[in-house]
């Protein structure tokens, strides 16, 4: 398993890991399999989305924040960072992407994001590569 760190720079960040993730797979030397690429933090996920148009991660965001907003009368959770737990739970901390040819196997538009609910700070991202 590999991991490296992200350092998001707002409260609600969607940063592409997807060459960072590439070049553990391309490292592990793996021609066809599968990559699980893992966040462990319950205010953080990884998802699957598109990367070529930046204001797909804006509308992301957008309508998180307007499903789950920040401040809530009826949150009792003491730290503040209800809204960031519950996003993370409906991302997820987890995505599997296959390996063939030693590449990923993404759509032409598609990326894989690091998700931040409860930022900017410095998060850990796993790479744990499989042999098919």
């Amino acid at each position: 398993m590999e991991t490296f760190s992200v350092q998001t720079q707002e409260h609600a960040d969607l940063v592409d890991v997807t060459d960072r993730v590439q070049a553990i797979v391309r490292d592990a030397g793996v021609s066809s399999g599968a990559a699980l690429v893992y966040v462990p933090h319950t205010t953080a996920g990884v998802t699957v989305n598109e990367n070529a148009d930046p204001a797909v991660v804006h509308d992301v965001l957008a309508d998180l924040d307007r499903l789950v907003p920040w401040k809530e009368r009826y949150y009792q959770h003491g730290e503040g960072n209800s809204a960031g737990h519950t996003k993370s739970s409906l991302v997820g901390c987890d995505q599997w992407i296959p390996i063939e040819n030693g590449r990923l196997v993404l759509g032409t538009w598609q990326g894989i994001y690091f998700c931040e609910f409860d930022g900017p700070r410095t998060r850990k991202v796993h790479v744990q590569v499989l042999k098919g």
